[in-house]
């Protein structure tokens, strides 16, 4: 596989950066672009964690401290097939837990017409979702992957918990409004942009795998995304990830 060195430009906050990187020079599926996405996502992370220390604070997110693991976790459709392919490469019996955790979440979800009613809310209004975003954190459901209070697959985590930092106390995160809880503000945020892009088979109002869905949503269809070089798809990327920065600046 070709690879070819391209360069990136931006503005941020009304500054011009530039960030290079190689990419493949041929088509190929998005999937073959995630070890590079996550490598930019774990880099704008850490400017941002160097933004917030050198304000004077610091991270509160430690291994131990798994409230934020039993939100709602969105998931790109293209991690959704990475993360099958994770799990069907794991050895047995630590397979089968897995999978068991999978499908008892999505099951209490479903038999509470969870999914259902997170569609319409989806369709309906911003605060109608947000009410269901809430109402997921009480269900209590735990992230398959979580294993004493700490996430097993942490190199192999989705792009949305790896951009998700807290300064405040761990205590905050303990309810669903996460009344007092200060996040920390991504200079780039690739998650939504990563979303959006690998969008195939999700709806437009709802463009995202819940976690707690992986398993059975990759068992109602293979990956059909297109293949396009890595120069195309990094366009793509940054310019989406510029109209939702943009978007938010004026929000």
């Amino acid at each position: 596989m070709g690879v070819e060195d391209i360069n990136i430009r931006m503005n941020v906050h009304g500054e011009p950066v530039e960030i290079g990187v190689s990419v493949p020079s041929e088509p190929v599926k998005l999937r073959r672009m995630l070890p590079l996405l996550r490598q930019m996502s774990n880099g704008f992370v850490g400017a941002a964690v160097d933004q917030v220390r050198a304000g004077g604070k610091e991270i509160s997110c430690r291994a131990g401290c798994g409230a934020c693991c039993r939100q709602l976790v969105p998931v790109s459709e293209v991690e959704a097939f990475e993360l099958r392919e994770l799990v069907d490469s794991m050895p047995e019996p630590r397979r089968s837990e897995i999978r068991e955790r999978f499908a008892s979440g999505a099951a209490r979800l479903r038999d509470a017409g969870y999914f259902e009613r997170l569609d319409l809310a989806a369709r309906e209004s911003e605060a109608a979702y947000a009410a269901m975003v809430n109402e997921y954190f009480e269900f209590g459901v735990a992230c398959p992957f979580l294993e004493n209070e700490s996430c097993s697959i942490h190199a192999d985590r989705p792009i949305t918990c790896r951009e998700y930092l807290v300064t405040s106390p761990p205590a905050y995160c303990a309810s669903a409004e996460g009344t007092g809880v200060q996040t920390v503000r991504q200079i780039f945020e690739l998650k939504e942009a990563l979303i959006s892009t690998s969008r195939v088979r999700t709806a437009e109002e709802l463009p995202y795998v819940p976690m707690i869905s992986v398993l059975e949503w990759t068992d109602t269809g293979t990956d059909d995304a297109p293949a396009r070089t890595g120069r195309e798809w990094m366009s793509s990327l940054f310019e989406r990830m510029m109209e939702i920065g943009n978007r938010n600046e004026t929000a």
